[in-house]
């Protein structure tokens, strides 16, 4: 039975509940009541070896935030500096919306793209999320997601995008499977509609008319934790159906049975990944408009499987059943709800040893820096080391909207 009051939405939409809510995980953990051993003794070990990518990826310590950006880049072409060249007669503004218009719908399709596809640019491939983000490129770039024949995405372009569009934008195939494409086009289509309904947040009938909507709020300074509210009441509809509170749909919040059999604010687990994601990769398009924007501390590690991978590798958590390797688990399973709390958790430990032995605070050297100078990397590396195809250590059944 839901439980869940209208009072407590404005909690559970946000990064404070992300803390708190893992945090409960974290003490079943350390008293043995999750699927997981919780080995504590082991993170400061994890985070030496981060530091070390960190120190392999960014010599300077000048790192970006963990955002789409950065995979826009891969394989040493500058596409972003090719879409800067195209975009220098439109104003700073319209440059920062139709950056954010992109970064949108290349977030809401990165979602695991499975180890089997990839995608080809120029005689060189790219498979998960750069292949992902480098496909949503093209696609943005052919006014793919525009009805105007514009490199915009507008809410009519996002409801008449079809399977068939995202199989041949992505060059899907037998041979090329993507997992979860019915998954990730209802996502785009939903925004749509959202789009078309919410004017207030989306003015304009676009993604992106949700800068003129945090200017129209904040001015021209505000914080990061604010985009994420925006993000959170603006996107909250697209997610699919999982936990709602009248007509308000939580999104990334799942129910955790062992906390108590009826869905409410004590026994829900957050993690807003996607959104928190997307409010990263929002921050620098805005910014660029001449917008002022701090607080990025406040907002959390991502819960997703680089990051809980390679604690998972490193044996900072073990999973006391190993049959369970083997089989595969939703993102509601308790299991991956225990993963995905134990990540967050165990983000926040490890970025604070690595923030002292770097002698910065938390403001300097914020979670988003940490995840892109190395624990996102560090996932990947020690996957590579322990599986041939670099994948997840748990194998997830993903619908294309979570991981």
């Amino acid at each position: 039975m839901n439980k869940i009051k209208i009072d407590d939405v404005d909690y559970l939409l946000s990064a404070q509940a992300v803390r708190q809510s893992t945090s409960k995980i974290y003490e079943l953990a350390k008293n043995g009541k999750t699927h997981f051993s919780l080995n504590e003794e082991k993170v400061a070990d994890c985070a030496d070896y981060v530091l070390e990518v960190i120190k392999e990826n960014y010599p300077t310590l000048e790192i970006p935030f963990h955002s789409r950006w950065n995979h826009f880049q891969v394989g040493g072409i500058d596409r972003l500096g090719e879409l800067n060249h195209l975009l220098q007669d439109f104003d700073k503004k319209e440059q920062a919306r139709i950056k954010l218009d992109l970064v949108v719908v290349s977030v809401l399709l990165d979602a695991g793209a499975g180890g089997k596809w990839s995608y080809e640019e120029e005689n060189k491939r790219f498979n998960r999320s750069e292949g992902l983000a480098v496909a949503s490129y093209h696609m943005f770039l052919e006014k793919k997601f525009s009805s105007q024949d514009k490199w915009e995405v507008d809410a009519v372009g996002l409801l008449n995008f079809t399977t068939d569009n995202l199989r041949q934008g992505f060059q899907v195939s037998e041979k090329n499977p993507l997992v979860g494409i019915e998954g990730r086009v209802k996502l785009l289509n939903k925004l749509g509609e959202v789009i078309q309904k919410n004017t207030e947040i989306f003015p304009g009938g676009r993604p992106s008319g949700i800068l003129d909507y945090l200017m129209g709020k904040q001015g021209h300074s505000f914080e990061v934790e604010d985009i994420l509210k925006a993000v959170l009441a603006g996107l909250g509809p697209i997610w699919p159906g999982r936990i709602f509170v009248e007509d308000i749909n939580l999104g990334d919040v799942w129910h955790y049975p062992p906390l108590d059999k009826d869905i409410q604010k004590d026994s829900v687990i957050c993690f807003h990944k996607l959104s928190q994601w997307l409010t990263y990769s929002l921050v620098g398009p805005m910014e660029s408009a001449g917008l002022s924007i701090t607080g990025a501390e406040k907002l959390t590690g991502l819960a997703e499987y680089r990051n809980g991978g390679l604690f998972l590798d490193f044996k900072v958590i073990d999973l006391k059943d190993k049959n369970l390797l083997e089989q595969e688990h939703l993102p509601s399973s308790e299991l991956v709800i225990e993963w995905r709390a134990l990540t967050i958790q165990l983000l926040d430990r490890l970025g604070t040893i690595i923030q002292a032995k770097l002698d910065k605070k938390a403001a300097e050297f914020p979670m988003v820096k940490v995840l892109e100078g190395g624990t996102w990397w560090a996932g990947r590396k020690i996957a590579k080391e322990k599986r041939a195809d670099g994948s997840s250590p748990l194998k997830l059944k993903s619908d294309g909207t979570v991981f």
